[in-house]
């Protein structure tokens, strides 16, 4: 299949998922109804549903790569599994409802695909990997920091993550929520950072966060993985954590030996202020040297030999492409 799909983060294990509050050193907060997130999931399955009715396998494919797949699904059946092995629409279809393709964006003026391809997904596979992260991590933050800021971050973090796909990846389609899921992870990195000094097991969760990080990173050197899109997305995500995710430091230790009834007075930290400053003109000046590049035709594989490899790593089993 020539489209790239952005692969969903590894489903967190009962026994080794991150949960902040376990290191969490804090008093009883307002937890925040997720209903957001589990929005974003409906919206997706359905976005899934329309593009499998559009795509009408029995109709539209012409044979040369094998039957439809689960026929009795009738027009919602699935591309033969030679063109995609996900079980899901052709490229063609993926193409048509707005997945992200560098000559349209860049040459039909069609910036809109930088935001649609992240509802869309290549296959059944793609979509429950993706919704199923997007679950254990998205619902677990909106609680504790309610929707409007986990909002922003999945949004945002998901148009970091097509800008520098399409900076890299400009002769393949893609597709796939998993840039905003690597932006809620990177945003999650962000605040345990932030808000340090309220950490129990400091190493301990530090630890466990960057190794689900690293392992999810790697599985994008697999072949037709958009891995520029899961780094895009985890550094927007990774600069908005420090902008949206602060909490007021409280004295914790001194606080134990005063009296139950007694208002410790919040504050934030100095440096918290120091990282938000940064991270804002950082996130800024990226997004935007990101379009402005993009929009003028920039193909950054020219101005780095390597960089191909972030993406996809050659091995004797299979090659690598764009």
């Amino acid at each position: 299949m020539a489209d790239l799909e952005r692969a969903g983060t590894e489903k967190p294990r009962a026994n080794n998922s991150y949960n902040p509050n376990q290191y969490y050193a804090g008093t009883q907060e307002h937890q925040w109804t997720s209903w957001l997130i589990p929005m974003f999931v409906v919206a997706n399955i359905i976005v899934f549903i329309v593009a499998m009715f559009i795509n009408n396998c029995p109709r539209n494919n012409t044979g040369i790569d094998g039957k439809c797949v689960a026929k009795f699904l009738g027009r919602l059946s699935f591309q033969p599994l030679q063109e995609n092995p996900l079980f899901g629409p052709s490229s063609s279809t993926l193409e048509k409802l707005g997945a992200l393709e560098w000559f349209k964006v860049v040459h039909g003026h069609q910036g809109w695909r930088l935001v649609t391809c992240i509802w869309l997904h290549a296959g059944v596979i793609h979509l429950l990997a993706n919704m199923l992260s997007l679950i254990f991590i998205g619902i677990r933050l909106e609680q504790q920091f309610g929707f409007v800021r986990v909002g922003i971050i999945y949004l945002l973090s998901g148009l970091g993550g097509s800008i520098l796909s399409a900076l890299f990846i400009q002769r393949n389609i893609s597709v796939g929520a998993s840039g905003a899921l690597f932006g809620l992870l990177g945003a999650m990195l962000s605040e345990l950072l932030t808000n340090w000094s309220i950490y129990t097991n400091k190493a301990a969760a530090l630890l466990t966060l960057i190794v689900i990080i690293a392992i999810n990173l790697a599985v994008g050197i697999l072949p037709h993985v958009d891995n520029f899109a899961h780094i895009g997305g985890f550094l927007a995500g990774f600069l908005l954590g420090f902008i949206l995710l602060l909490r007021p430091q409280f004295g914790w230790m001194e606080s134990r030996n005063l009296p139950a009834d007694t208002h410790v007075k919040s504050k934030h930290k100095p440096y918290q202020y120091i990282l938000l400053l940064l991270a804002s003109a950082l996130l800024i000046a990226g997004l935007t040297t990101g379009l402005v590049l993009l929009f003028k035709g920039e193909n950054l594989n020219k101005h780095c030999s390597w960089c191909h490899y972030l993406s996809c790593v050659p091995t004797s089993r299979w090659k690598c492409g764009n």
